[in-house]
């Protein structure tokens, strides 16, 4: 049942004792704010506060309740962080989304189809994106209500302002010049890479470079293109589906093995070194020169996904392959982490040999990106809006790192933490044959709980694990969800056998 009533759209709540029947009356004073935002969320889930209402100001609440004012404004803060309110300025606090608060059902009182599944299949994301869940601890995403809202319409503005009508237009298929000179101005600052503009080919994200390359491996007789293990499902299934084999390469506490590299006999290899996906490990020094050796004794090719590596809290920054090894490396990179998956926007940078013929692949895909995003883009990433932008990310991504190893330490002290000085997610594992992680992300999904099991990022046999995304959830859902996932394993039996591996 919707909980939208046109009629009450923008109306104000009526201040006084009387709001949502409210009382502090037995509650702990250091509990007030947590308790206030409880009281609020189910008032919004219920229908008791429709979408459009204006919440009381806070200082006519903190009166009302004999709080501080500061109560009523952390509670009102922990619900836009949730994104069940926007705060409007002047207009106030407004309601603009109902939190999901039961299980997993379906409106026919059926058995909905199964989301977490052993063997998944190529809609896996879209299936799990749509199942409802109290708390989504989905990887890969960042704190989306962080999104530069302000600073993206004020560099449209500025953009719009000085556009001449030659540049509405069809552009470069390789990308806007000013995006280009962004990109390469941004590398050099944070991730050593030192490239011309014209090195630089925008794309619409990573997923679109690794089909333009998929391309130019298979016209060069190249049909394979060798992965971590573990590693990306998502990357393995695009891969997968555009014709490539996907041959594991084993990958432990020091990066990727390469000395395996070398016995599979792949040409092409796609890595993660800087944050590797799932288990964080950053490809050490060692392997780094080794890696380089594969590359110039192999004539090997290198997709280097770096994917987030500007996320980082307790660990200096590693440089990009690709500034170490120009001529064997295609670097790949997108805002997707940096800003909003939805922007579609990322680049990469090939080498000499490959260059002209990614352009034309990129040309005969699409004509190119979109001009107006890419100039938006732009302006944020020369005018200084970016940096601040992710300065402001990483102190709240790290508070949410923090708030999930605590809660990890408190309520899963079996678990190993895998991962946690950077990125926006953690991986964590469980001892060999104690439990079937696919099996128990089903039942923390029952719950309301939604994560990746590690056996779907994985080809080879592996400890059993969950990959979590902290990023996007408040620290108070992130203790809430992982006391869950607590409880639901206490409920999981161990497996009587191994469950089935996905296909390679």
């Amino acid at each position: 049942m919707s909980r939208s009533n046109p009629g009450e759209i923008g109306r104000s709540i009526t201040a006084g004792s009387d709001f949502l029947q409210l009382s502090t009356a037995g509650v702990a004073p250091g509990g007030l704010s947590t308790w206030l935002a409880d009281q609020l969320r189910a008032a919004i889930a219920d229908g008791r506060l429709p979408l459009g209402t204006r919440l009381p100001a806070s200082r006519v609440l903190a009166a009302d309740l004999q709080v501080s004012r500061g109560v009523v404004t952390e509670a009102y803060q922990r619900l836009t962080e949730d994104g069940h309110t926007t705060a409007r300025g002047r207009a106030g606090t407004t309601v603009v989304a109902v939190p999901f608060t039961t299980k997993t059902s379906t409106s026919s009182g059926e058995s909905p189809r199964p989301v977490v599944v052993q063997a998944p299949g190529v809609d896996i994301f879209d299936a799990l994106r749509s199942a409802p869940a109290r708390i989504d601890l989905t990887p890969g995403v960042p704190d989306l209500t962080a999104f530069p809202r302000a600073a993206w319409l004020k560099a449209e503005r500025a953009v719009l302002d000085r556009l001449s009508a030659a540049s509405f237009g069809y552009g470069d298929p390789a990308g806007t010049p000013e995006l280009r000179l962004a990109v390469a101005r941004w590398l050099a600052r944070y991730r050593g890479v030192q490239v011309d503009p014209a090195e630089v080919i925008v794309v619409a994200g990573v997923a679109q470079a690794l089909s333009l390359i998929t391309q130019i491996l298979t016209a060069d007789g190249i049909h394979e293109l060798a992965v971590e293990d573990p590693g990306s499902l998502g990357s393995r299934q695009h891969l997968q589906n555009l014709g490539l084999r996907t041959p594991p390469i084993p990958v432990d506490a020091d990066g990727v093995r390469v000395d395996e590299l070398y016995r599979s006999g792949a040409r092409a290899v796609l890595l993660t070194p800087a944050h590797q996906f799932p288990t964080g490990v950053v490809l050490d020094g060692e392997r780094r020169r080794e890696l380089i050796q594969w590359a110039t004794e192999t004539d090997g090719l290198i997709v280097e996904d770096d994917y987030d590596a500007e996320h980082r809290y307790d660990r200096p920054p590693v440089p990009a392959l690709r500034a170490m090894l120009a001529d064997h490396v295609i670097y790949a990179g997108s805002v997707s982490k940096l800003l909003a998956p939805a922007l579609r926007i990322g680049w990469m940078i090939p080498p000499p040999a490959y260059r002209d013929r990614l352009i034309a692949a990129k040309r005969l895909a699409d004509l190119g990106n979109a001009a107006l995003p890419q100039l938006v883009l732009a302006h944020l990433m020369e005018s200084g809006d970016l940096e601040r932008q992710l300065r402001y990310a990483r102190r709240r991504h790290r508070r949410r790192r923090d708030a999930m190893i605590d809660a990890i330490s408190n309520h899963l002290p079996t678990a190993t933490v895998h991962g946690a000085a950077a990125g926006l997610h953690l991986t964590i594992t469980f001892p060999a044959g104690s439990l079937d992680d696919v099996a128990f992300a089903t039942q923390a999904l029952a719950e309301g709980i939604k994560t990746h099991p590690l056996s779907w990022h994985t080809q080879t046999p592996h400890p059993p694990g969950l990959v979590l995304g902290y990023a996007a959830r408040t620290p108070t859902a992130i203790t809430e969800a992982v006391a869950t996932l607590a409880a639901v394993l206490r409920r999981t039996p161990a497996p009587t056998s191994s469950p089935a591996r996905p296909g390679a």
